[in-house]
């Protein structure tokens, strides 16, 4: 039964010999290739199932460019001011209307209102002022007289205790002359609050006259600055009630375009920064600068209204004309990629995947600088970059791709 194992042995030591020794042999003998004698084809072919596990991807190339980071905007003209002037009185119109369109300079009137019984009323005013004033020499004189009296008492008074102290005055005398002396005193302060009364009475008088001075002021209302009559004033003969409209005063040599930036952009928006605009009616281009950034937010589109100060001397300019503003700021190198090539990372950053020279993934943080019908401008990318556009969503940061090129953006 020994004669088993020893032959498996054999058998065993033989098979290991032509394996080490006699590799080529034995493969020929069994009818296999080694590797080294594999055709170029067959090697081929296992390279290409080896890239058929690798992800395709379309690959763009581009390359930074300095970007005028302009920042647009849709707004309207507005006049640089407006008023309508209104009635602070009732009364009625007694002058001719002027015409919507016509000139007015600044404080030129624009309705003249009846004066009344206003008239009356002032002079009445004057008069009790002039009444007020008399009084006054009246209430001094009677100061002075008081405090004479006073001066006399308190001589009496100082006469009845020197003759009481002697014994040559009585009691009754002394307590007469004192009584006297307290008497003169309440008198004199009596002619004194007589005094403040005719002056109290000069100053209320004075402020009836100005009251009345002032109404009379109220029934001329004139343009408070030089422009245009944005409407006709009030008709000859029409009764304007306290709060009445006159007449609308719009100035227009100056002229603002109003826009309103978004909170993203906001930031880049400089005071004094040069600005441009197209008016939607024909291609006339507007040049100005930036005079106001808000500092609030309009609650319900959370955008920053500005104003550009414009010249239009020639008034060719209208309030209310739709616009397109240009807002200069500074440049940027940026690049223009297909909106699709944006994506997240794990962490929910924003950007896009890159391949490198070894069609090695990598992920690339951006910052949006603007969105066009073109594509998006983004900056945070080196110069030149492969930028992954489609299939990007499959790959992630250190997979190898196999990349297929297209046109870049222009």
């Amino acid at each position: 039964m020994r004669i088993f194992p020893i032959l498996a042995a054999i058998a065993v030591s033989a098979f290991m010999y032509m394996a080490i020794f006699e590799r080529q042999t034995l493969l020929n003998t069994l009818g296999l290739t080694s590797a080294a004698t594999v055709p170029s084809e067959d090697i081929a072919s296992l390279s290409h199932v080896a890239d058929q596990s690798l992800v395709k991807v379309v690959v763009q190339r581009s390359q930074a460019k300095q970007l005028d980071s302009a920042i647009v905007v849709r707004g309207q003209t507005a006049a640089a001011r407006q008023v309508a002037v209104q009635a602070e009185t009732s009364a009625i119109v007694i002058s001719p209307p002027l015409r919507k369109g016509a000139r007015v300079a600044e404080g030129e009137t624009l309705c003249e209102l009846d004066l009344g019984t206003r008239d009356a009323q002032q002079k009445e005013a004057v008069a009790r002022h002039a009444e007020a004033e008399s009084r006054v020499p009246e209430a001094e004189a009677r100061v002075e007289e008081a405090q004479a009296r006073l001066d006399e008492t308190l001589i009496k008074l100082n006469a009845a205790e020197k003759l009481g102290e002697g014994g040559f005055s009585s009691q009754t005398t002394l307590a007469s002359a004192e009584a006297a002396v307290a008497a003169a005193r309440a008198n004199l302060s009596s002619a004194r609050a007589g005094l403040s009364a005719a002056k109290s009475g000069i100053q209320s008088a004075d402020a009836a006259v100005a009251i009345a001075e002032a109404e009379i002021d109220r029934l001329t209302l004139k343009a408070p600055f030089s422009g245009l009559l944005e409407s006709d004033t009030a008709e000859l003969g029409s009764l304007l009630q306290k709060g009445s409209i006159c007449a609308q005063v719009i100035q227009l040599d100056l002229i603002k375009l109003v826009g309103f930036v978004p909170e993203t952009e906001v930031d880049h928006v400089s005071l004094g920064a040069p600005a441009r605009a197209r008016l939607a009616a024909g291609d006339r281009q507007l040049q100005g600068n930036v005079s106001f950034i808000s500092r609030a937010s309009d609650p319900s589109t959370r955008t920053f209204r500005i104003e550009i100060d414009v010249e239009n001397s020639d008034l060719s300019i209208r309030d209310g004309q739709t616009a397109e503003i240009i807002i200069a700021s500074e440049g940027v190198n940026a690049h223009l990629l297909p909106q699709s090539s944006l994506t997240l990372n794990d962490e929910g950053a924003l950007g896009v995947r890159l391949i490198n020279d070894a069609d090695i993934v990598d992920f690339a943080p951006v910052e949006l600088i603007r969105d066009t019908t073109e594509g998006v401008w983004v900056k945070g990318l080196p110069q030149e970059a492969k930028v992954i556009v489609l299939g990007q969503e499959y790959v992630t940061a250190g997979v190898t791709v196999i990349p297929t090129y297209r046109e870049t953006i222009q």
